[in-house]
């Protein structure tokens, strides 16, 4: 089963551990990026997963491209050309002290990639899922028409198109993004977001919801599911729910909505996470979440798979989730211990 993401493949470079980069003497050196990483966890889950890009050609960028190989993802639809990839430093926080994110990517390939250097009606012709995320049309204005013709393309070819609206405040402004933001969600199916993205993005809040007391009032997520669906009928409405006890644990949850609860969503299992690495986390909700509903008749199934998978995924370091199916779906069916297996 054929499904595509588009958007920025960036060159990760991080200390290692819990060191500050004021003290780091190395870097460690990997790729990632929001569509990519969805890309990844497809391609686990047994899709043939393509990712569309512009990568340069020069030894980065192929090294680029060799990364997403290695782990399945088909490159075939990648554009070579542009001057730079863009690069993010990450310092991973612990405790009290908070992950930083440092942005690199101006003028990157991508960012400057015009509409006309893809076919997208032939790209996109018998793709069965399209997603995107709100970073790739913050990164500028030919990223933003690549995005639109894209979701024109996939919508015309008969696929589900999904989003994960990622609002990034390093990117754009709150006015920038519902600017943008709201026009595309004509093209949307599935809807993917957490409070701060829906409340940027498209100007809807969950009101009660604090995320900061380590506590969550399920109904007023639910309430902002019902609003987003109502506002954009949407077909699905998935809301990851994040409860920040510090840096290094997290709880993890998501609720969905569908035409099949009668406006009631459904609430999934919460995980108490001890945190290896966040970056990436919900791109393997969304990715999980694409495979579940394309392989699962209940939206519930669904919906616990891509909690559990972005769950494993805060284990593992890298922007990339390394998980098998049978491992997702032992954690979904099981009691999460962590045990030691023999």
């Amino acid at each position: 089963m054929k499904v595509c993401t588009f958007g920025e493949l960036m060159l990760r470079l991080s200390p290692p551990g819990a060191e500050r980069i004021a003290q780091a003497a190395t870097l460690a050196v990997s790729f990632g990026g929001c569509e990519a990483n969805v890309a990844a966890t497809l391609a686990q889950s047994g899709f043939e997963a393509h990712f569309i890009s512009k990568i340069p050609e020069h030894a980065i960028g192929q090294a680029a491209v060799n990364h997403l190989r290695r782990y399945g993802i088909r490159t075939d639809f990648i554009v070579r050309g542009g001057g730079r990839i863009g690069v993010y430093f990450l310092e991973t926080g612990a405790s009290q002290r908070p992950s930083q994110v440092i942005y690199d990517r101006a003028h990157s390939a991508v960012s400057v990639m015009q509409p006309s250097e893809l076919d997208w009606d032939k790209v996109l012709s018998g793709v069965r899922w399209f997603h995107w995320s709100g970073i790739t049309p913050a990164l500028g204005p030919t990223a933003e028409s690549c995005v639109k013709e894209a979701c024109r393309a996939a919508r015309a070819g008969g696929a589900t198109v999904s989003c994960d609206l990622n609002y990034r405040k390093k990117l754009w402004t709150v006015a920038d993004a519902q600017r943008v933001m709201i026009p595309l969600m004509e093209y949307v199916d599935v809807c993917i977001a957490n409070e701060e993205d829906a409340q940027k993005c498209l100007g809807i809040s969950a009101h009660g919801a604090d995320v900061e007391r380590g506590k969550l009032d399920e109904s007023a997520y639910g309430d902002l599911a019902r609003l987003l669906k109502k506002r954009f009928d949407f077909r699905v409405v998935a809301i990851t729910l994040r409860e920040s006890y510090s840096a290094s644990r997290n709880g993890w949850s998501a609720i969905l909505l569908d035409d099949q609860q009668c406006s009631v969503p459904r609430r999934s299992r919460c995980y108490d996470i001890q945190i290896v690495d966040r970056v990436g986390a919900g791109d393997a909700f969304a990715g999980g979440l694409i495979a579940g509903l394309l392989k699962m008749d209940d939206t519930r199934e669904a919906l616990e798979y891509a909690v559990a998978a972005s769950c494993l995924h805060h284990t593992i370091v890298g922007d990339f989730n390394l998980t098998t199916v049978a491992e997702v779906e032992k954690l979904m069916r099981g009691p999460g211990s962590g045990r030691v297996e023999r």
